[in-house]
């Protein structure tokens, strides 16, 4: 029977897994959004096309890396914080109860 701490460990796991998963469909509909606004073109889909430029590959795949990893930093600090601030008041109120 796994002891508290290892269901803790069980719940941010998958409290982070849904967290990235759902960062990373938002950042890329919303840096999509960005590029197409911003150059006027869709995101190229294929990096390996040749009618896709090298120099607009590169700038894609940079406003992509950048913009994926700072979300996701800013996003899975959020969450601790919030999963940390659940788990002391469920600790608190266990405290109240006893």
């Amino acid at each position: 029977m796994p002891d508290e701490k290892e269901k803790q460990d069980l719940a941010w796991k998958a409290v982070g897994g849904l967290v990235g998963f759902a960062t990373a469909w938002a950042v890329k509909k919303a840096l999509g959004f960005a590029w197409e606004k911003t150059t006027g073109k869709k995101p190229p889909a294929d990096h390996d096309s040749l009618d896709v430029s090298l120099a607009e590959a590169i700038g894609y795949a940079v406003v992509m890396g950048v913009g994926m990893q700072v979300a996701q930093i800013v996003m899975a600090r959020t969450a601790r914080k919030r999963y940390d601030a659940w788990k002391a008041l469920k600790e608190a109120a266990k405290d109240v109860v006893d």
